[in-house]
C-alpha cells in the first residue's frame, strides 16, 4: 500500500492551514530546523516542502528575514 510522502504530507498541512485561515498572507513560517523538529522529518524534507511551496507560489523566501505566506488570491483556485 503506497503512502504519500513526508514533503507532500506537510505541503498539504501548511495549504490547508491557509484555507482554513489559521496562516494568513505575511505570516512568517518556521525555520527549516523548527519545521523539521515539529514534524519530526530531516531539515532535507522541509527543505522540499518550501520548495514546492515556493514553485506553487504559496510562499516567498526574502533571503535574511525568513519565509513568508503570499496571498492566496493569487494561487488558490475556488471549489
Amino acid at each position: 500500500m503506497p503512502t504519500t510522502p513526508d514533503y507532500l504530507r506537510i505541503a498539504d498541512d501548511i495549504i490547508g492551514a491557509i484555507r482554513e485561515k489559521k496562516l494568513r498572507p505575511e505570516d512568517k513560517l518556521p525555520s527549516i530546523a523548527q519545521m523539521a523538529a515539529d514534524y519530526r522529518v530531516g531539515t532535507s524534507t522541509i527543505q522540499m516542502v518550501y520548495v514546492r511551496l515556493e514553485a506553487l507560489r504559496v510562499i516567498r523566501r526574502h533571503q535574511g528575514k525568513g519565509i513568508f505566506v503570499t496571498d492566496p488570491k493569487t494561487w488558490m483556485r475556488e471549489p
